[in-house]
């Protein structure tokens, strides 16, 4: 313990740089921490290696208390996520999004940033109807929750989006939402203009390229400066990346679905797998170093895309750990920039900090006796609303029903501590 307490004072040091020159300034990196693993390292060492990739802003796929705390004062903006499970009773209980908040969000503010609230992730490629009507009123509802703690200044509510709600997305130009998606959709793009909040977009070149390596040009996937680049001849402009391609196609399709305001436009989710199976193309390290690092540099010099040049394009990059208790193909297992041990998964050009994690202390360890993956610590009751007590875990059974990338969503079956303290200005 007192290994890792050391190991968090040293995060901290290293962060105060940052902290000290006033507010995250942009272009910045955003990186996905999932957990979906029984071998990580604690959220103390994500302190560092964020540090090591110059990133600034994290996204959860639930309110894990555990990290949320590990990373009070760091200055690094986090993103959380209501799980799926939680989206229809939100919709038709305002006081589930009410204790959520209470739950979730004030033990954390404002020690912790968080900017954003995603609510489900990629509900509406789904197929259930009852879950595609509750999106828009659970955000809705967990949007009157912020209000009434006077937090929608500084807590946006969205959603994230696969590129399967687009009927067409090339060109980028005549890219339009699927017919229909339309009912959802519309109200959701007037919604999120009326609140001031981003649409979220899962974008990723790699399933373009395993679908179709013999037709779609690698560089161009990869954002080599020597691709064969793309012409829309609609607009006249020229695409020299899948990425901005996809991002300016999710563009015309908000414009398209007869809603004209300007949106934020965020890839909350890209990545390349540095591993697979025989049958997935393109999955190595190298593609994946090259994918990855070439993205950094494109963030770090802060374009817009084709359609928007003057607007810096926000990324969180598929993710930070490889994840051992993902389901699916290969994969699925090896998207993580480093290792569980902390070191790199490859070469992105980064001086990675080292990491010793002492034996049975990682976040999944199971050293509660119940076997599984910890994925939360604190009071928390199971639904997020309730009473609870100590660990929880993803069963075996829970596990299996996490979704593939593409439609995803990682599922916490516990959320964060009770409210530790009051702070002024919150309800």
């Amino acid at each position: 313990m007192a290994l890792w307490l050391m190991l968090a004072a040293a995060a901290f040091a290293v962060l105060a740089p940052a902290a000290s020159s006033g507010p995250t300034p942009t272009p910045a990196l955003g990186v996905n921490y999932g957990q979906v693993a029984d071998n990580l390292p604690p959220p103390q060492a994500a302190l560092l290696l964020l540090r090591a990739l110059n990133a600034t802003r994290v996204k959860l796929y639930d309110a894990d208390a555990r990290v949320l705390r590990a990373f009070a004062g760091s200055r690094v903006d986090f993103t959380v996520g209501v799980p799926d499970r939680l989206v229809p009773r939100m919709a038709t209980d305002p006081s589930a999004a009410a204790a959520w908040v209470r739950g979730n969000l004030l033990p954390h503010i404002p020690a912790t940033s968080i900017t954003a609230v995603t609510v489900g992730n990629e509900v509406l490629s789904g197929t259930d109807a009852a879950m595609l009507r509750s999106l828009l009123p659970a955000m809705e509802s967990l949007h009157a929750a912020l209000a009434a703690c006077n937090l929608t200044s500084r807590v946006s509510v969205t959603t994230a989006h696969s590129l399967a709600v687009l009927s067409s997305s090339f060109p980028p130009s005549a890219a339009a939402f699927r017919r229909e998606m339309l009912p959802y959709m519309s109200p959701l793009l007037g919604f999120l203009a009326r609140t001031g909040a981003p649409f979220l977009v899962n974008a990723y070149p790699y399933f373009a390229y395993k679908a179709d390596p013999d037709r779609v040009d690698l560089g161009y996937a990869l954002f080599e400066p020597n691709a064969a680049g793309v012409a829309d001849a609609a607009t006249g402009l020229r695409y020299d990346n899948m990425l901005h391609a996809m991002v300016d196609a999710a563009r015309a399709a908000i414009c398209r679905a007869n809603y004209g305001k300007a949106l934020e436009i965020r890839v909350s989710e890209t990545g390349w797998p540095s591993q697979g199976d025989d049958d997935e193309a393109g999955a190595t390290p190298e593609n994946a170093a090259r994918y990855n690092g070439n993205l950094m540099r494109l963030v770090a010099q802060g374009k817009g895309t084709p359609a928007a040049p003057g607007e810096p394009l926000q990324v969180y990059v598929f993710a930070l750990f490889n994840e051992d208790q993902k389901p699916g193909p290969a994969s699925e297992r090896h998207y993580g920039l480093f290792k569980p041990d902390g070191t790199p998964a490859y070469d992105v050009g980064v001086k990675a900090p080292t990491i010793t994690v002492p034996k049975g202390t990682g976040s999944g360890s199971g050293n509660n006796g119940t076997g599984g993956l910890v994925v939360a610590q604190g009071p928390g009751g199971a639904d997020g609303v309730g009473p609870g007590t100590g660990y929880y875990t993803v069963s075996a059974a829970a596990v299996n029903k996490v979704k593939s990338r593409r439609w995803r969503c990682v599922e916490s079956l516990a959320v964060a501590a009770a409210v530790l303290a009051m702070v002024s200005g919150l309800c």
